[in-house]
């Protein structure tokens, strides 16, 4: 029998490798450079009309500049990292300019401060060697527009990106500078993540709401660049309070501390067993198979719906149902280590083992979503089937 693969949606263009970290150009890239040709090009062309039309393939240009910014900005970012030893994804070129995705890796206040700062100081020196030429050599018209562009968007992006705030480079500072004073990671995201929020919140002031009350004409582009920087500022910004807030409850998601009472049988055992085992039948029974690992599970209220005249002769596997495979997990498993095995196993019940293998407990998946989010999942009508 042959197994057939899901094809994995691509995300983008892959570009090759630099310095052996893969770059992806995403798709929705192509959105913005069209927006760019769109808004500038008009700008372009009346500004200079000796260009004409071939305004918009300075445009393009622009775009292709601000691409280019943007991958040194986040090569940068990985290069600086390589130093440290952390092993560096990828990286994405997209709508929002684009990020560098890091393999798992131990983190440190000052290291982080000096991987995220790596990418503005990058633009910075790009803005500064633009300079150096506009200021020591004569060029033509297009390319003198061109490298005027790329100095100021260098120059702009660097100084945009330390701005105190995640997701922004600057917000690692704060990150870093919480961490070290509580010597919590995640209050620093936190902070951090609303520092973020402020920053939004003063771009739509500046850009938006002070044109607004002194009753100037609101230029379209500029509008819809700061409502497009400002939505993804505040989801990046949302997105880093919440991954704080889940690293503060992290320490809580224990296998022993949110599992509830339970007791392993055999499968050749019956109801009645199953009864006088559970303590009457207030909780839950695990199912063994001949190898004692566990394979199902019988909750109080099946049992309970059994007759006590054919309590005996039923066997526990007609009311149980069943196990995913492998969804059992030691009672000492914690944090990340317990998430990362409940996200590989199938299923929404998971049978908790001591030492010797004794079933101690059953942890339920939507204990584990609580003490995750803070939050009581949505509750699902669909019941466990039966199986057997």
């Amino acid at each position: 029998m042959t197994e057939t693969s899901t094809p994995v949606r691509r995300e983008g263009i892959p570009l090759g490798r630099i310095f052996g970290v893969p770059v992806v150009l995403a798709y929705s890239w192509f959105i913005i450079a069209a927006f760019t040709v769109i808004v500038y090009g008009p700008v372009l062309a009346r500004s200079n009309p000796a260009l004409g039309t071939s305004a918009y393939v300075v445009a393009f240009a622009y775009a292709v500049l601000l691409l280019i910014s943007v991958l040194v900005h986040e090569l940068a970012h990985a290069l600086t990292a390589k130093i440290y030893g952390w092993p560096t994804e990828k990286i994405v070129l997209n709508l929002w300019g684009g990020h560098t995705q890091f393999e798992s890796f131990t983190a440190s206040p000052g290291r982080s401060v000096l991987v995220a700062l790596a990418g503005p100081a990058a633009n910075f020196v790009l803005a500064g060697g633009a300079w150096l030429v506009l200021a020591n050599t004569s060029m033509g018209s297009v390319a003198e527009i061109l490298t005027n562009i790329f100095m100021w968007a260098n120059f702009l992006i660097g100084v945009f990106n330390v701005l105190p705030g995640l997701p922004l480079d600057g917000g690692r500072m704060v990150e870093s500078a919480v961490w070290k004073a509580t010597g919590s990671q995640a209050k620093g995201t936190i902070a951090a993540g609303w520092g973020g929020r402020l920053i939004v919140v003063g771009i739509a002031y500046w850009f938006l709401i002070r044109p607004f009350l002194a009753g100037d004409d609101p230029d379209l582009g500029l509008v819809m660049i700061t409502v497009l920087v400002g939505s993804f500022l505040w989801m990046g910004a949302s997105a880093s309070i919440q991954q704080g807030q889940f690293r503060t409850r992290l320490p809580g998601v224990t296998a022993a501390g949110l599992s509830t009472p339970a007791t392993g049988l055999p499968a050749t055992a019956s109801v009645k067993d199953a009864l006088a085992s559970s303590a009457g039948g207030t909780v839950s029974v695990v199912v063994c198979g001949a190898d004692g690992r566990p394979e199902g599970v019988v909750q109080p209220a099946a049992l309970h719906s059994v007759p006590d005249a054919a309590a005996a002769a039923t066997p526990i596997t007609a009311v149980s149902f069943a196990l995913a495979a492998g969804a059992y997990v030691p009672e000492w498993s914690r944090g990340q280590e317990l998430i990362g095995f409940l996200s590989q196993v199938k299923g929404r019940h998971y049978a908790v083992v001591d030492h010797n293998g004794k079933v101690t407990g059953l942890l339920a998946q939507d204990s584990v979503v609580t003490a995750i989010t803070g939050k009581a999942p949505r509750p699902n009508r669909g019941a466990p089937g039966r199986t057997r």
